[in-house]
Parts: C-alpha cells; sequence; structure tokens
C-alpha cells in the first residue's frame, strides 16, 4: 500500500461529514424544541399586591394625615368627616401621582389635583378615583382597591 492510498482511506467522505452535520443539527434542534416545551408548561405566576390590606387603627392617624403607601399605590387621607383612600394612580395615563400638601402631582405629564382628587389642570380626563374603607374585625383600617367609592365617601371612626 502506497503512503497516497493510504491517506486516502482514512481521508472523511464528503456524504459522511454532511450525514454527521445533518444528525447533530437535527438533534440539537430537538433538544431545544423540547427544552422549549418543558418551559412552556412550567407557570410562571407573578402574584400582585393583595386588593385588600389592613394599614392599622384609627388612632394611628391623627386629624390632618396625608399618608401615601407606596406600594399599594394608594393615600389615606384623615380628616373630619373621617377616613378615605385615594388612588395614586394618575387618570391620564397611569403614572404614579406624588402627594403634596395641597393635593396630587403628576410627574409625568403635569396633571394637578385637589386634596379630594379632582383635576386642577393638565391632561387628566377624569379625578382620582376613591376606595372603600372599612373597618376590620380587630379594629384595624382596612382599604379595599378592588371598589372604588364616590367621591367624598368617608369612613366615620
Amino acid at each position: 500500500m502506497s503512503p497516497t492510498q493510504e491517506s486516502q482511506d482514512t481521508r472523511l467522505s464528503r456524504r459522511f461529514v454532511l450525514t454527521l452535520t445533518s444528525l447533530m443539527g437535527l438533534m440539537g434542534a430537538s433538544g431545544i424544541a423540547a427544552l422549549s416545551n418543558f418551559l412552556f408548561f412550567k407557570p410562571r405566576v407573578t402574584y400582585g399586591e393583595p386588593s385588600r390590606f389592613r394599614v392599622g387603627p384609627p388612632e394611628s392617624f391623627p386629624l390632618g394625615t396625608r399618608l401615601p403607601l407606596g406600594s399599594q399605590r394608594v393615600t389615606l387621607v384623615r380628616g373630619e368627616a373621617g377616613v378615605a383612600a385615594i388612588s395614586n394612580t394618575c387618570t391620564h395615563l397611569g403614572c404614579v401621582v406624588s402627594t403634596t400638601e395641597i393635593g396630587f402631582d403628576c410627574p409625568c405629564h403635569g396633571s394637578r389635583y385637589d386634596a379630594d382628587g379632582t383635576v386642577l389642570g393638565g391632561p387628566a380626563p377624569r379625578p382620582l378615583s376613591w376606595f372603600k374603607v372599612s373597618l376590620a374585625p380587630n379594629g384595624e383600617i382596612e382599604v379595599d382597591t378592588s371598589t372604588p367609592v364616590p367621591q367624598g365617601t368617608y369612613l366615620a371612626v
């Protein structure tokens, strides 16, 4: 056997290389498909803030309190008439409004609201939402953000 004939026998044929790369591509695509199917059936649940939450006893909120609750996007207000919960979500595009001494200001587009959430200026189409406030069985104030109430609805405490 000559050296050229021996080197020709050890070389891989084109057909073998194409078959090998095709099989590797098919196996890789099958593996990716199986992995994506596994990830598809795995639940991806994100839990938001609860719509009902307690903020404490009425005695802990003195008259004139305007307490923004950041994670719940609500401002708790205590006035002469009682306790109320006003939304911190701008009615224009859903930005979080900041609570000020005289009302609410939207930092995104300049909407301004008075202390009751009525629109004073800017592009906001309607006043801020008010939410149901009640007393829990243990005597704490409970806010339910899933139940809107008419503007000016206070819980007498």
